[in-house]
């Protein structure tokens, strides 16, 4: 075979390989994906804050005009901001250690640039 000849059927090769590979990407069904809610049944009820800023968030537009909607959003970020609502500050302090942690006092001269090297 020549090397015109050995590029042409090359050629027919790949593309009845990227026409049957398509062919078989089409036809596939995928299933559709599985959703699932992070809500728990009853969490509205528990907090009827969580309950309008779902509903704030679902009125699209008009939720920055809502009074209502106004409001919640100032609690919660009155909930968010508020001292002891980050893990940090909710911690008890560390117990101190009966052995204190050796420390390297600073020399008492600054040293000059040559003294340094």
């Amino acid at each position: 075979m020549d090397g015109k000849m050995f590029a042409r059927v090359s050629a027919i090769v790949l593309i009845a390989v990227a026409v049957t590979a398509t062919a078989v990407e089409m036809n596939r069904h995928e299933a559709a994906p599985i959703y699932r809610s992070v809500d728990r049944p009853g969490d509205e009820a528990a907090d009827p804050l969580r309950a309008e800023l779902i509903r704030c968030a679902g009125i699209g537009e008009a939720g920055p005009r809502d009074p209502s909607c106004l409001r919640a959003w100032a609690e919660n970020r009155r909930r968010f901001l508020a001292p002891g609502s980050r893990p940090a500050e909710r911690l008890p302090d560390p117990p101190q250690s009966p052995h204190p942690t050796a420390t390297i006092p600073a020399p008492a001269v600054p040293l000059q640039p040559e003294e340094v090297r």
